[in-house]
C-alpha cells in the first residue's frame, strides 16, 4: 500500500523536524522544504497528497505558496500552521485557499486527525461521479472548476478557491438544497459562527458574480441552507 505523501513547508529547524519524524513514525511520507520557494518546487516534483504550510516563511510567505499550488491543483487538502491568529489572518488563509487552519502551539495528535479528516473527505468526493466533473454551464455562463474561471461572453471572472467550491457545491446540488453544515464542513472544515458569516458574504458574492444572467437565482432556504436554481 502506497504511503500518504505530505509536503511540509516550515522554516524553523527544530519545528520540521519534530513533525516530520513524529508523521513518518505513522507511517507518511514527508518531503520537508524550509523556505516557500523550495516548497513549491518540491510540490512540482512529489505532487504530494497534502500539504502542511506554515505562514511565515523567507523568500514566499504561506499565503502566496497556497495560491500558486492551487494553481496547479484545486482538489489537494492544504492546512496551514501559524502563529497569528486575528480574523483578517483566518479569513486571509481561507480566501488563498485552506482547508484548515492550526494555531501553533499544537498537539501532533491534533495535526494528524485533522490531517486524516481532510484526505477522508477527499477519498470520499473522488468515490462521487459528480466530483469528476469540473467544467459546468450554468445558464448562459461557463464555469472552470480546474480553472477557478467563471465567464460569460467575453467576460471573465477569476474565483478564489473558496469561492469556486462554494459555487461548485451548488451546482452539484442544483435545484436541491445545499445543507449549510455541509457546505461550511466541506469548504470552510467547521461550522463555527464566524465561518458561517463568512459563507454568507461568498454568497452574496457569487449571486453578484452571476447578474449577467437574471434566471440564474441562489436562494436562500432558511433554516436550512442554499438552492442554486436556474430558469
Amino acid at each position: 500500500m502506497n504511503k500518504i505523501k505530505v509536503l511540509l513547508a516550515e522554516d524553523e529547524p527544530m519545528m520540521g523536524k519534530l513533525i516530520k519524524e513524529a508523521l513518518e513514525l505513522r507511517d507518511f511520507e514527508v518531503v520537508w522544504a524550509v523556505d516557500g520557494l523550495k516548497a513549491f518546487s518540491s510540490f512540482c516534483v512529489a505532487r504530494p497528497d497534502i500539504c502542511i504550510f506554515d505562514v511565515m516563511m523567507p523568500y514566499k510567505d504561506g499565503f502566496t505558496l497556497a495560491q500558486e499550488v492551487r494553481g496547479l491543483a484545486s482538489e489537494v487538502p492544504i492546512i496551514f500552521l501559524t502563529a497569528k491568529s486575528t480574523i483578517q489572518d483566518l479569513a486571509t488563509g481561507f480566501e488563498v485557499g485552506a482547508n484548515d487552519y492550526i494555531k501553533k502551539p499544537f498537539s501532533m495528535e491534533e495535526l494528524i486527525i485533522r490531517m486524516h479528516a481532510l484526505l477522508n473527505r477527499r477519498s470520499s468526493l473522488k468515490k462521487s461521479p459528480s466530483s469528476l466533473t469540473e467544467e459546468y454551464v450554468i445558464g448562459k455562463f461557463h464555469f472552470s472548476f480546474r480553472n477557478l474561471q467563471l465567464s460569460i461572453g467575453n467576460k471573465q471572472q477569476i474565483l478564489s478557491y473558496k469561492e469556486a467550491q462554494l459555487l461548485k457545491l451548488l451546482v452539484d446540488h442544483r435545484d436541491a438544497v445545499l445543507d449549510r453544515k455541509v457546505a461550511l464542513d466541506y469548504v470552510w472544515g467547521d461550522d463555527s459562527y464566524f465561518n458561517s458569516r463568512s459563507m454568507d458574504v461568498f454568497i452574496s458574492k457569487l449571486r453578484k458574480f452571476l447578474e449577467g444572467d437574471p434566471t440564474i437565482k441562489i436562494v436562500n432556504i432558511r433554516g436550512k441552507g442554499f438552492k442554486l436554481v436556474v430558469g
